[in-house]
């Protein structure tokens, strides 16, 4: 059972939504706790050391960008998974989100049926990432187990979903990905994002490794080339 063990860290101001996200996931297996505003989030999140921390975007003292911001920050936190409660419609807030490292969001009005289907991918993708193999390609190594990106020596610190899109298009150089199949690996089925949320990735991933290994293939997709 993949919840066997996995502590959850929700972070919401409304009391309500945290009953209910919390009795839901409790359900599932998961071990939970809860925080009402973003630097209880903190706070607890360095007690509990959550496998996953449930991020309201607008929550008083800091909000969850900027929580997800200082806890990305943490060496400690570079495998946490990071998911975003957001009220907001806008994409601008969904791509800051995922730009700060979050691994996804949903929106709110939160149903705990849609919220649990996509808790329990992440967690799936995560260990299916653990299984497989170390990638070394010149300067570049991408170590799955360990979640770990090294260019030169140096340690490079992705978000989940960073790593595992980095991990997709370094398994096959040359072999261009298109748009579709990268949502589907990468994110999953049971996620809906859009090609912007792709690109949002692509970018931060080629600022933090400093490399020119990614290619923008116009109107098809990705490929990698180093």
């Amino acid at each position: 059972m993949e919840s066997k063990g996995k502590k959850i860290l929700i972070a919401d101001d409304e009391p309500d939504i945290l009953e209910i996200i919390q009795y839901n996931l409790t359900k599932e297996g998961y071990e939970v706790t809860t925080a009402k505003d973003g630097d209880e989030a903190i706070g607890k999140a360095k007690i509990v050391r959550p496998d996953l921390i449930i991020l309201d975007i607008m929550m008083p003292k800091k909000n969850g960008v900027e929580v997800c911001e200082v806890l990305r920050s943490q060496p400690s936190f570079k495998e946490t998974l990071i998911l975003f409660l957001t009220a907001l419609s806008d994409e601008g807030s969904h791509v800051r989100g995922l730009e700060t490292g979050a691994d996804d969001y949903v929106t709110k009005p939160i149903r705990p049926k849609v919220l649990v289907s996509r808790v329990n991918p992440l967690f799936r993708r995560v260990h299916k990432a653990r299984e497989d193999k170390v990638l070394k390609i010149e300067n570049l190594s991408i170590d799955p187990a360990k979640f770990e990106v090294m260019v030169d020596g140096k340690d490079v610190t992705l978000a989940k979903k960073e790593f595992e899109l980095l991990y997709l298009l370094a398994s096959r150089p040359g072999r261009v990905f298109l748009r579709n199949e990268i949502l589907n690996q990468v994110w999953g089925n049971e996620v809906i994002v859009g090609d912007r949320t792709i690109d949002v990735h692509i970018r931060k991933i080629r600022q933090k490794l400093g490399l020119d290994c990614i290619t923008t293939v116009k109107g098809v997709g990705y490929k990698f080339n180093l």
